[in-house]
């Protein structure tokens, strides 16, 4: 999605559903397209622009479209980390870790993040999820079927989020929530705005610091008039949104990251900490398991690519001349200045400084496997 040729590809068929900053995406001549369901912004003033204002500034994206999902009840923890590989007991109140749902085969069915809420939001729940908006019915429907009877799983569809990101982000919120500013990277809290209840964590995917605003639909437009009322925030799209995570080597679910790869060839085994991956309990943690132990049959890798000619989704990947792979994400990378993919070779060829070729409209081009990510992460940690 690094320019106007990529935009094809994510146009769906109608009936699309409006976002509830519909009116406000096209009163600010927003470019819009159907994306998940939905009648999505793909860009305002151009991605190329919209993508150095975020690298260099602060840029609001609407990301409405993903689903939130508050859970409660007897059991929740133990439920969910049958469903889940991550530590979900371990998990701190107001902290988040991103996560997965695995199916039966250890292939991955979406990413996530999770949190522990605080008591105080989304009436005392304790659980909180965001999974990705194209797949969110997909994931419900699969947990409802998973879930004990006691654990109760509500779909907030009356919260609408943003996502403020950008090296100004943490200085523009807090010109709103002083409170803000304490917070660190993957930490959350329940805030509270001209009245308005709000849940923020910061996070987000572009590889900048940043921050992921639960607001109810109903006040969503307010708080985003009077965040980009602030001299650093711009509204941006889904353009520059899909560029600046590529360049931050974050893998996007449908493309990079699918029910065919597992987590351990994604480079995600982060996500599954010492006590689970000892204790198992999860769905699909035989695979990872095996992979654990004897690796990979496939790895995602960063691809860096010789000339100016992007490669696409889809592409193929030779060593030689045996196809070796697939391009999964690529485009122009503005703030890297060439282009740049992500993509699934087989394990012999995976390590970094591998020198490949991708196949372009009937031309081969040089690639090598270089490091993600292509630009360094900027989240505020802790000193």
């Amino acid at each position: 999605m690094s320019g106007n040729d990529d935009i094809a590809h994510i146009e769906e068929e109608l009936p699309l559903q409006d976002l509830p900053l519909d009116a406000w995406h096209r009163a600010k001549g927003a470019r819009m397209v159907g994306f998940a369901g939905y009648h999505m912004p793909i860009q305002y003033e151009g991605i190329m622009a919209e993508h150095s204002w975020t690298r260099e500034h602060a840029g609001l994206f609407d990301v409405s479209h993903m689903g939130q999902i508050a859970f409660s009840g007897e059991g929740v923890d133990e439920a969910l980390e049958h469903l889940l590989p991550s530590d979900i007991k371990g998990l701190k109140p107001c902290r988040q870790r991103y996560s997965m749902l695995l199916d039966e085969e250890g292939g991955i069915l979406d990413d996530l993040m999770v949190s522990r809420l605080d008591g105080a939001a989304f009436d005392g729940a304790p659980i909180y999820m965001v999974v990705n908006g194209a797949t969110k019915y997909d994931d419900i429907g699969w947990m409802i079927e998973r879930l004990p009877d006691e654990v109760v799983m509500n779909h907030m569809d009356e919260q609408a989020l943003l996502a403020l990101q950008g090296p100004e982000a943490g200085d523009a919120l807090a010109a709103l929530i002083p409170e803000t500013a304490d917070l660190i990277f993957m930490q959350s809290g329940p805030f509270t705005w001209r009245g308005v209840p709000l849940w923020i964590s910061r996070s987000g995917y572009t590889g900048e610091d940043g921050f992921e605003i639960s607001v109810p639909a109903a006040d969503v437009t307010l708080l985003a008039d009077a965040l980009c009322a602030l001299p650093q925030v711009k509204p941006i799209g889904l353009g520059a949104r899909d560029s600046l995570r590529l360049e931050a080597g974050l893998p996007l679910y449908g493309h990079d990251l699918t029910p065919a790869v597992s987590t351990i060839g994604a480079d995600l085994g982060f996500a599954i900490q010492k006590r689970r991956r000892e204790e198992g309990g999860f769905i699909g943690h035989a695979r990872v398991m095996k992979e654990l132990a004897d690796g990979p049959g496939a790895k995602r890798v960063g691809l860096k690519i010789e000339g100016r000619m992007p490669a696409r989704e889809g592409a193929s990947i030779y060593a030689g001349g045996m196809q070796v792979g697939e391009v999964t994400s690529g485009g122009f990378a503005p703030t890297v200045g060439a282009p740049i993919a992500m993509g699934w070779v087989s394990l012999p060829h995976s390590a970094i400084d591998t020198a490949l070729e991708i196949e372009v409209r009937g031309k081969r081009i040089a690639a090598t496997v270089a490091p993600m990510p292509f630009v360094p992460h900027r989240y505020r940690r802790k000193a």
